[in-house]
């Protein structure tokens, strides 16, 4: 069980920094206004029907406007409750002691008694320091109810009013009547108070979960927003990613070729011997076109209106000894190695299509940026890994070598190794990007295989 400061402490929030505002502040303190004024002529109308009736006023020395002087001040504070609710409070509960000493009968009407529980309600529900508000809500419980033990005590009115009811003599309970009469008093002033303290405190509870709701709310309104935007820029690279893979390959290819077709025109040589280069051309061109159209099949999505009813399916691991196998003037050796044997067959798709780009993007760029007349692709495919290796459920692999010095004149916008190392970024992955000690350059892509299924 917690100690009785910490309970206090925790039920009062006093180390919470929350400061309740109203939501439209010139709304709510215009109501305040209102509701002050009409408090005020309600309590003026109340203490005028009591004076008529004899009850209130006995003392012919005092002038009658005294009467509603007393009661307006006790009202008309109400009109700034929430701009200065413990400046209120403090007003009002001294307004009660004071008044209650020299005039008794003006707090306990009942419009004034259902001020001054507002006001201890607002102080608890408003104040925006919790520390002042704890401070200045004891000592004025403190005063009242030391104001209320002390007329208990020096007053005779409860004996008298026993006495003329003949309730002394002859008891109608089982406590006397004296003692039942004080604890009616002081069980009545204690529901009193502390039910508007807690009231209060229910209220500021309610306003600020309300606060962190909606601050909730509004965290996940940006990081939905944030998220969407990521995902548009996710989209847009991979699309760039495609697209440069797709185009950047088949260009190198129709760009080399072209230009072996000009040098042979431009010696004089017939078109027969410009046909090979031509023919590699239209079939490079083919197949961009091809492909392009299965990348816009992709990006469109099967179920998109206006799709064609099949595309071509993207090429995997199984495609990429047919970028070995291209007559691009590049020669390439593909080398397939599996462990256990088989297990390639069961690369996921995403891997391979992944693998695949990385493979296209390295010869590609050994065309364009190398002097290499030959590469060697080597794909592997591990589902034994060592013991404490990384990817503890295999991995599948591509590496391109070749042997050539950069071509001068040729450096690229290192897009396409960029959109490489994103690939294997998604994937977890691990990529070797750089020149061989031994001359060439080496590009090594390594992605873990999933677990597999039981």
């Amino acid at each position: 069980m917690a100690p009785p400061l910490t309970a206090l402490r925790t039920w009062f929030a006093l180390d919470d920094d929350f400061e309740r505002l109203p939501a439209d502040p010139r709304t709510a303190y215009r109501r305040d206004v209102w509701l002050g004024l009409a408090l005020t002529v309600l309590a003026v109308l109340g203490t005028e029907v009591a004076r008529s009736g004899g009850i209130l006023w006995d003392d012919e020395s005092r002038p009658t406007w005294l009467l509603y002087l007393l009661t307006v001040a006790g009202t008309l504070p109400l009109v700034v409750r929430r701009r200065y609710p413990l400046v209120v409070l403090a007003v009002e509960y001294g307004h009660f002691l004071i008044v209650g000493l020299t005039v008794p009968a003006v707090p306990m009407t009942p419009v004034l008694q259902v001020v001054y529980f507002m006001t201890l309600y607002t102080a608890v529900a408003w104040a925006r320091d919790r520390r002042a508000m704890l401070l200045v809500v004891s000592a004025s419980l403190l005063a009242m109810f030391g104001w209320l033990f002390w007329q208990l005590a020096v007053s005779t009115a409860l004996q008298e009013y026993l006495a003329d009811a003949g309730l002394l003599d002859d008891p109608p309970g089982l406590l006397p009547p004296l003692t039942a009469l004080l604890v009616q008093n002081w069980l009545t002033n204690i529901a009193y108070f502390f039910g508007a303290i807690a009231a209060g405190q229910f209220s500021w509870n309610a306003a600020r979960r309300r606060t962190q709701l909606a601050e909730q709310a509004r965290t996940i309104a940006r990081q939905a927003d944030a998220l969407q935007q990521q995902a548009v820029v996710t989209d847009r690279l991979r699309i760039a990613r495609e697209l440069h893979d797709v185009v950047a390959h088949h260009v190198s290819v129709i760009g080399i070729h072209a230009a072996g077709a000009r040098r042979v025109l431009a010696k004089g040589g017939s078109p027969q011997d410009a046909e090979a280069p031509l023919a590699t051309i239209e079939a490079a061109s083919r197949d961009a076109v091809e492909q392009m159209r299965g990348l816009v099949g992709t990006l469109r999505g099967a179920d998109d209106a206006g799709a064609p009813a099949g595309r071509a399916p993207e090429p995997g691991l199984a495609d990429v000894a047919s970028l070995a196998d291209a007559d691009d003037g590049l020669d390439v050796t593909f080398l397939l190695v599996a462990e256990p044997p088989g297990v390639d067959a069961a690369v996921p798709a995403p891997l391979g299509l992944s693998l695949y780009r990385t493979v296209q993007e390295a010869l590609a760029n050994v065309r364009k940026h190398s002097t290499a007349r030959s590469a060697r692709v080597t794909v592997r495919v591990d589902r034994r890994p060592a013991p404490g290796d990384r990817f503890a459920h295999g991995f599948v692999e591509a590496e391109v070598l070749d042997d050539g010095r950069a071509r001068p004149g040729s450096a690229g916008t290192g897009l396409g190794l960029m959109g490489l190392r994103e690939r294997v970024a998604v994937h977890h992955g691990t990529a070797e990007i750089g020149p061989r000690a031994t001359g060439g350059y080496r590009v090594r892509v390594r992605l873990p295989l999933p677990e597999e299924a039981s």
